[in-house]
């Protein structure tokens, strides 16, 4: 019997070719560990290219997850453990790995021509360039192919199952439930018998070698953590998008249509979305970007809510019909899965570098909501909020992810529907307003007092016959206008209009525990995780440091300068150049300081620390970014 150590928390990097399955053995063992009842994090990490070069650094596709006893924010700055199932996977990662961490190689594939290929002078297994980490050499390969002589397998079928024996010798010496695997397995190789068996086998005979063999002494245990009551499962950002708008479909009892272009990291949702048509989805994938959010626009028109997604390169085709929309009045939601750019950019890498597009990407004064998620499960309630204030205000709205969180996985506790917010709509049926005659007329630019949103009317309805375009409308009549005092009246009157959905969502709270801390680190979207482990580390250390973190960029929380001017110092960490901190300098006059990165990739937290903690401090650094023009000269 092996000894057993208890851990409190593991991050675990799988990683190989992209054809290696490291994907699919990552997602495995996530599902494993979530109905373990471990809380969790994951950061999936894989070429843009379908299929890139065998045993080359760009064809590397990695997947880590960070599970623990307690609640946890990241999916961790550095690996515990990396599988590297070739040479370009143990390159392109190890110098990730924490110190005195251990890495489990696959030696089959670290021949001289593939040590070669991928840089190495000499095989980094043999030269002790490994000697401070604890090495496991594991011919994964062969031992596959031999677990798998007796099946009706070829020898490329076999070797193909390696991630299969990876996946059970970690899930051994992790102490993690294999069952779900095996129903996975079943469910997806169930017309393959062979194939199935062959997997099957391959995972146990992963599961017996952990077991049997002197290279393990320990395994290892991670207690389930004490989350809050109920049922939870594992959910991935796109996943609780997709649900969430699902969910907000039934709670406004309309359609919901879905006009859309497949683009990375934004495609799951139409292809999650495409699933559910019992339940009022209608999914239509366009010929291209502008004709996705056309489609989206007309249902819009038509009654249903129009909803269309992207990444940015498709939100800039996108702006001509999305001023269209803010001009017609029209609750239309696009969803802006935001990855590097620009142009092609890094389509698997994560960015946030689409907000000041969002806020000002359009011709004219055509203001448009914005809300951004802060983590994969709150993608879920981010979508309701978005269709909530695109159905009451009458306005299309933007809603910003990002890669990390699209394909990102945690915890998510299913919430009671009851729970949910009541988002019916009412259309208007019966004319609003009567002419000079005193007949009864409809007038669709007569405006809701409180919300200044205009009547929403399905064309068709007798007597409320409407005519829409992109010319300025007049007020009231929605007749064509060119007058000049109409038009500076409408532009005010929409921007007011977006400028009152303040009153509607919650302040903007603070997390300061001692109500002593005089810096406030202030983030948007998928900085929240690394910026609150930051500030936990910090405080652990007996320094004391605030949290806000922003759902709602346009418009700002009403109280946000008011919770700004509180504090000495403002840090905004962002995946971009600085485009929060310039919005809040130029409307609160606060003199933040940005700390930016652009590298595709998440925060990580340490790194987090190292900054606030030498602001906090007045200790002298180079590492935040100034947005004065004397920087640039």
């Amino acid at each position: 019997m092996k000894e057993t150590q208890r851990r409190s928390d593991v991050v675990i990097r799988f990683a190989g070719d992209s054809g290696d399955g490291m994907q699919l053995t990552g997602d495995r063992f996530t599902s494993a560990t979530a109905s373990f009842g471990n809380d969790l994090s994951t950061l999936p990490d894989f070429p843009a290219e379908i299929r890139a070069p065998a045993g080359t650094l760009p064809g590397v596709s990695a997947f880590q997850i960070h599970f623990a006893d307690h609640d946890i924010m990241t999916p961790g700055d550095a690996p515990d453990v990396l599988v590297a199932m070739n040479p370009a996977a143990l390159k392109a990662n190890i110098d990730d790995l924490s110190a005195n961490g251990t890495v489990i190689v696959n030696t089959d594939e670290f021949t001289k021509r593939a040590v070669q290929k991928v840089g190495y002078e000499a095989n980094p297994l043999e030269d002790g360039s490994l000697e401070k980490f604890s090495v496991h050499e594991i011919p994964l390969t062969s031992l596959t192919v031999g677990a798998l002589e007796s099946f009706d397998v070829t020898k490329k079928e076999a070797e193909r199952a390696k991630n299969m024996f990876a996946l059970g010798l970690l899930s051994w010496l992790y102490s993690r439930p294999v069952d779900q695997t095996r129903d996975f397995l079943t469910e997806k190789f169930g017309r393959k018998p062979e194939i199935l068996a062959a997997n099957l086998a391959a995972l146990e005979a992963g599961w017996s070698f952990g077991e049997t063999t002197e290279a393990f002494e320990v395994q290892y245990e991670v207690g389930k953590a004490a989350l809050p009551a109920g049922v939870y499962r594992n959910i991935t950002g796109n996943l609780a998008l997709s649900y969430g708008l699902v969910a907000a479909a039934q709670r406004t009892g309309l359609g919901m249509f879905l006009g859309t272009y497949p683009i990375t990291p934004a495609s799951d949702i139409l292809h999650e979305l495409s699933r559910h048509k019992r339940f009022g989805i209608t999914t239509f994938q366009a010929e291209d970007e502008i004709a996705g959010i056309g489609a989206a626009l007309g249902a819009a028109y038509g009654g249903s809510i129009g909803v269309t997604t992207t990444s940015g390169p498709g939100l800039a085709l996108k702006s001509e019909t999305l001023g269209l929309a803010t001009a017609l009045e029209l609750p239309l939601l696009v969803i802006d899965v935001q990855r590097g750019g620009p142009s092609t950019g890094l389509p698997t890498k994560t960015e946030q570098s689409d907000l000041l597009q969002a806020m000002f990407g359009r011709n004219g004064e055509a203001p448009v909501p914005i809300v951004a998620p802060q983590s994969p499960g709150d993608c879920f309630y981010a979508a309701i909020e978005a269709i909530r204030i695109a159905t009451q205000y009458r306005t299309p709205v933007l809603l910003l992810s990002d890669g990390y969180l699209a394909n990102g996985a945690e915890p998510w506790r299913i919430p009671d529907v009851e729970s949910l917010p009541d988002l019916t709509v009412s259309f208007t049926t019966e004319p609003n307003d009567t002419d000079a005659k005193g007949e009864p007329v409809f007038h669709p630019f007569l405006r809701d007092p409180e919300t200044l949103a205009r009547p929403w009317a399905i064309p068709g309805t007798p007597g409320l016959e409407h005519r829409i375009g992109g010319i300025e409308k007049a007020d009231v009549t929605g007749a064509i206008s060119y007058d000049p005092d109409n038009h500076d009246y409408m532009v005010r009157t929409r921007q007011a209009k977006v400028d009152g959905i303040a009153h509607t969502i919650e302040p903007l709270s603070v997390d300061d525990p001692s109500g002593e801390a005089d810096v406030l680190v202030l983030g948007w979207g998928s900085t929240y995780g690394p910026i609150a482990a930051a500030c936990r580390k910090i405080r652990d250390s007996g320094l004391q440091v605030a949290q806000a973190h922003l759902r709602h960029l346009n418009p700002f929380p009403a109280n946000t300068g008011e919770v700004l001017r509180q504090y000495r110092r403002v840090i905004i960490p962002e995946m971009n150049l600085g485009q929060l901190a310039l919005l809040i300098r130029g409307k609160y006059l606060i003199d933040a300081r940005a700390f930016n990165q652009v590298r595709g990739l998440p925060f990580r937290s340490e790194e987090l620390v190292e900054v606030i903690r030498s602001e906090m401090l007045g200790e002298s650094t180079t590492r935040f970014e100034s947005l004065t023009e004397e920087s640039l000269a």
